[in-house]
């Protein structure tokens, strides 16, 4: 949403959507209180956990205020692409990729490892927020250990059973409960908090630099389990389009940061009263009773809610990087017809979800799991931090020296976390960057393929004028009809229409070349959709333009090449398609494992015919036989 449409919302609708975001956006970030102190104190002795506790605090609480309130909220969303976030709007508004022609440079590689441990969060997420709030049943029951993980399982089951309602769905359900959260984790943070108020020493930073210091051998590890207190942070930028920004930094400066900041504090508070439990700090700072029952439903109910906010974001990643080529074509469905953003798409809703069920069953506890917890986030974000730099350079034309301070301070940061994360790697830090290199190696396979096949196929294609010399030739017949030929090249001739011809010697008396493009702007203006010029001999062209967050529907395209004078009927149209038949074992520069995968990853495509939404018995399907 643009900063005009949103400025143009009444006060009701603005309310709406900042409790939306609540709902979907914060939701990660939002119970990262479940675990991060337990976290933190437990890599320090057991015996310094009460006096620790204050530079625990301070790390957190200035990390979220650096990370969060600085970088993310005053910088990283102020580069919105008409409205919309995430690593594809860096990557359109940085100028990396030349265009959908241009090999890929290292510029385009990095914001594609940035986008790959995105996918490979979206699966860890789910699964440690659940599995650390269902572990508060064994403080409040004791003995029911051996139910946590298939309860788990049982929760993310039914929550990824529901993505196909959508988000506005999710977020009118999700936003009050979460709301609700957020004022509980503050209240109970207060009470706390004004027993013992000593704790607010910890809003001090150097608390936190004394703590670094004085523990060299833990200072990596404590670190790097401060990271949990803002992972989810990404999901305030790629889920941007939904709410917009103003909708977010209202909501996160208005209840998220105050809410957790509190209830961070409360915990800290509690230890420092001597009542603390390491084993739970969380729950432990609920009276006994209803109280603590009721926070442990609500944290179980938050802890399903955290997990959307990847969710959604994965889709919207996903679907962006179908429409720039980057990934081969998947159903999407739109699950808000007055908001185009919102979509479902069943195969990505599926992979994480057996992801995330496997996650369960494999680590089986919230703290094996915050061992695997890190290093895609830090690595996500030093990807965010290095494209900003060229984004603030070419599209904000800032000197250098002031995009390389800020992005410069920025880095220092983001490295520091991400080096402190390392040791996690052979603990399960594995786990999410062996998901971001599947994701990585596909769209990297994907993006290459179709640059080889493109360069192969319309290397030798005949101009308009050759075309109009064929279509006015006494050898070709010329039928009846509308004939529409999807074309990859807004230039030339399509293949499909050259074999066509050769192989019938007919053609019809109307002749459409339908080229569908993508623009690296989230949308494309209704005005400047379509492009339509007649060629001559009854031929005409047609270009339509999309942007990243569309999904086109050249159905309702034929109507507005109807309008603009085509004479055609939409119902007895023909439409032709090219079907790639990869043949391995040429001379093209790819790897031999990249030809045999991308051959599976083309046959197992969703194919163009279903892709553009058209009725199977008006489709004609030609065989393209390419070696690669």
């Amino acid at each position: 949403m643009s900063a005009s449409s949103s400025a143009s919302l009444t006060p009701a609708a603005k309310a709406a959507l900042g409790l939306g975001a609540l709902g979907v956006v914060f939701g990660d970030i939002g119970t990262s209180p479940l675990y991060t102190i337990r976290e933190c104190l437990l890599t320090l002795p057991a015996a310094e956990h009460a006096v620790a506790v204050l530079g625990v605090l301070s790390l957190i609480f200035w990390s979220l205020i650096l990370v969060v309130s600085v970088k993310y909220t005053l910088f990283v969303m102020r580069a919105d692409n008409r409205g919309e976030g995430g690593i594809f709007a860096l990557l359109a508004l940085s100028r990396l990729d030349g265009g959908a022609r241009v090999a890929l440079n290292a510029g385009t590689f990095v914001v594609l490892i940035g986008a790959a441990m995105l996918c490979g969060e979206a699966v860890i997420t789910p699964a440690i927020t659940v599995l650390s709030a269902v572990e508060g049943i064994k403080i409040v029951w004791p003995g029911v250990d051996h139910l946590v993980v298939p309860l788990s399982c049982l929760i993310l089951a039914g929550l990824f059973a529901c993505q196909f309602r959508g988000t506005k769905f999710m977020g009118r359900i999700f936003g009050p409960v979460m709301l609700l959260w957020f004022v509980v984790l503050g209240c109970l943070g207060l009470w706390r908090v004004v027993e013992t108020p000593i704790v607010l020493q910890a809003l001090n930073p150097l608390r936190g630099l004394r703590l670094l210091i004085s523990h060299p051998g833990q200072a990596s590890v404590l670190l790097g389990s401060v990271v949990l207190a803002f992972t989810g942070v990404e999901a305030l930028y790629a889920d941007m389009g939904h709410f917009g920004r103003r909708a977010i930094v209202t909501a996160w400066y208005a209840v998220v940061l105050p809410g957790l900041v509190l209830n961070y504090f409360g915990q800290g508070a509690f230890f420092l009263s001597g009542r603390g439990s390491v084993e739970n700090p969380f729950l432990a700072i609920a009276p006994e009773g209803p109280v603590r029952y009721g926070l442990l439903a609500l944290s179980m109910v938050a802890a399903v809610i955290a997990s959307q906010a990847l969710i959604s974001g994965a889709y919207s990643l996903i679907r962006q990087a179908i429409q720039l080529g980057y990934f081969p074509r998947l159903t999407v469905r739109h699950t808000n017809a007055e908001q185009q953003g919102q979509i479902y798409l069943p195969l990505v809703n599926t992979a994480l979800a057996v992801g995330a069920i496997a996650t369960v069953l494999e680590f089986k506890s919230s703290s094996a799991l915050a061992a695997a917890y890190g290093i895609a986030v830090t690595g996500t974000m030093i990807v965010t931090t290095l494209t900003l730099f060229v984004v603030m350079r070419r599209a904000w034309q800032w000197p250098v020296w002031r995009a390389g301070l800020i992005c410069g301070f920025f880095l220092v940061l983001d490295v520091i976390f991400f080096t402190a994360n390392l040791h996690k790697f052979t603990d399960g830090g594995w786990l999410p960057i062996a998901i971001a290199l599947a994701v990585l190696a596909t769209m990297v396979t994907w993006k290459k393929g179709k640059q080889i096949i493109f360069a192969q196929v319309y290397s030798n294609e005949i101009s308009e004028q050759e075309l109009c010399l064929v279509a006015g030739s006494k050898r070709t017949t010329r039928v009846g009809g509308t004939g529409i030929f999807m074309a990859g090249n807004p230039q030339g001739t399509p293949l499909v229409l050259m074999h066509h011809v050769k192989a019938n010697k007919v053609l019809h008396k109307t002749v459409v070349l339908l080229s569908v493009t993508a623009h690296e702007v989230p949308t494309v203006p209704n005005a400047e959709r379509l492009e339509v010029r007649e060629i001559g001999e009854g031929i005409w062209r047609a270009i339509a333009h999309y942007g990243y967050m569309e999904s086109p529907d050249v159905a309702s395209l034929v109507e507005r090449i109807r309008d603009a004078g085509v004479p055609l009927k939409r119902d007895q149209a023909t439409y032709y398609f090219n079907r790639e038949m990869i043949i391995t074992g040429g001379d093209t520069e790819m790897w031999e494992w990249q030809k045999h995968f991308y051959s599976f990853l083309s046959r197992n495509a969703r194919q163009a015919r279903d892709y553009y939404q058209l009725p199977p018995i008006q489709i004609i399907e030609i065989g393209l036989p390419i070696q690669l």
